[in-house]
């Protein structure tokens, strides 16, 4: 994952997204570089338009987070322990005598 957050950055910042610039964007994070992932990266980003993969992946995201976004917001019914108010005050005055 940290070399494609690599890429992403360098195309941000308009660098060349190539092997030795992921390279030493993953060093400079302290992680270990793979160079067979980095050329398999940089392989299979050679014919993506990083800049519409981009402008594509909110719409994705958002239509993944939308069923989770929906079962977050459903409240839960308050769950029913069996007990009275009054039993529960009955308690609570056991504790002051």
């Amino acid at each position: 994952m940290e070399y494609v957050y690599a890429a992403l950055l360098l195309h941000k910042l308009e660098k060349e997204v190539n092997e030795a610039n992921i390279s030493s964007v993953v060093k400079a994070s302290g992680a270990d570089v793979n160079e067979a992932q980095v050329k398999a990266l940089v392989a299979a980003l050679a014919d993506v338009n990083i800049d519409e993969a981009v402008k594509a992946a909110p719409v994705a995201v958002a239509a993944a987070a939308a069923p989770a976004a929906a079962a977050e917001a459903k409240e839960e019914k308050p769950k029913d322990t069996g007990k009275s108010e009054e039993a529960a005050m009955e308690g609570l005055s056991s504790l002051f005598g």
